[in-house]
């Protein structure tokens, strides 16, 4: 059923912008962005990419220390993943690539994991409270609040996870999720200013797009990411992010279309981003390699032929 939904979403997104001849207006939008805001919006998603690496690399650091590069090519590959696979199944490859690279056993890895993303989710979530239009300010404070809570509360609800599960796999799953809970605060740091320098970004991308000020961009960035981290996704997000923005969108008075247009161009460059860093840090890697082992080949010859 999950599958049917993702493709149903893809699909009606695709008949809709082709059906509507709305692919010409989505070029035209992204040729008027500003080269200035294009580099902003670039450079943005790197330190996001490097902030994300940090988390990794402090999360992990028994087993990543004095590796950050590696951390990064492994946020690199993983971020290509999850933005292009459907229903989030992109997150599969983090425990794989944490296991291959730095030998994390994936239930610690797995626990870990669901660790950061409730991280994501708390930090989202607030920002989103923050600037979702229409909210009393009193609102906007008691849900702040109640995350801010939440995220202080959540150590210890894994800890009496792992007091209930304490034997098996889901027990191995809870006590990684406890200790990560517990011992990676630092996390806190590099969640809330990946997504503030995230959301600033994709605001500003989405105020130019549809001529209105930040405010309506923020509306749009946190409607899209919102639907990015939902369970329910379509292939590559397409579909679905677009939907999210734009239904955050149209309660800032945009009009739906216009909301729709506005997010897939702004999708298609966090996609080209993705795809484009994680493509060079690969082939980055790939050169070293072989470099390293052409050194070493260069170093071992003399002993041999003695």
């Amino acid at each position: 059923m999950k599958y049917v939904v993702m493709i149903s979403l893809t699909a009606a997104f695709v008949v809709w912008l082709v059906g509507s001849g709305q692919g010409a207006q989505v070029m035209i939008a992204l040729g008027s962005l500003s080269a200035p805001l294009l580099l902003l919006l670039f450079a943005g998603m790197i330190v996001t990419y490097l902030l994300r690496a940090l988390r990794v690399y402090y999360e992990f650091g028994d087993a990543t220390r004095g590796r950050f590069a590696a951390c990064l090519q492994l946020v690199l590959t993983h971020n290509a993943l999850v933005n292009l696979l459907p229903m989030r199944a992109g997150e599969l490859s983090f425990p794989v690539l944490l296991k291959r690279e730095f030998g994390v056993p994936m239930m610690r890895s797995g626990g870990s994991l669901l660790w950061l993303r409730a991280q994501d989710a708390i930090i989202l979530a607030a920002l989103s409270v923050v600037v979702w239009p229409g909210l009393d300010p009193s609102m906007r404070i008691a849900g702040v609040f109640l995350l801010i809570l939440g995220g202080v509360l959540l150590p210890h609800v894994a800890q009496r996870l792992l007091s209930q599960f304490s034997t098996g796999k889901l027990g191995t799953l809870c006590a990684a999720l406890a200790d990560s809970a517990h011992h990676a605060r630092m996390g806190w740091l590099w969640t809330i200013a990946n997504w503030v320098v995230k959301l600033t970004v994709l605001s500003q991308v989405f105020a130019q797009l549809l001529a209105a000020d930040w405010q309506v961009g923020a509306a749009g960035a946190v409607g899209g990411e919102l639907a990015a981290i939902s369970p329910v996704q379509g292939v590559a997000g397409i579909g679905s992010y677009e939907a999210g923005a734009a239904a955050a969108l149209k309660l800032s008075g945009i009009a739906w279309v216009d909301g729709l247009k506005a997010a897939f161009s702004l999708h298609l460059l966090v996609l080209a981003s993705a795809l484009v860093s994680a493509g060079i840090a690969l082939l980055a890697s790939a050169i070293f390699r072989n470099r390293v082992a052409s050194d070493d080949a260069r170093t071992n010859k003399p002993s041999q032929e003695t």
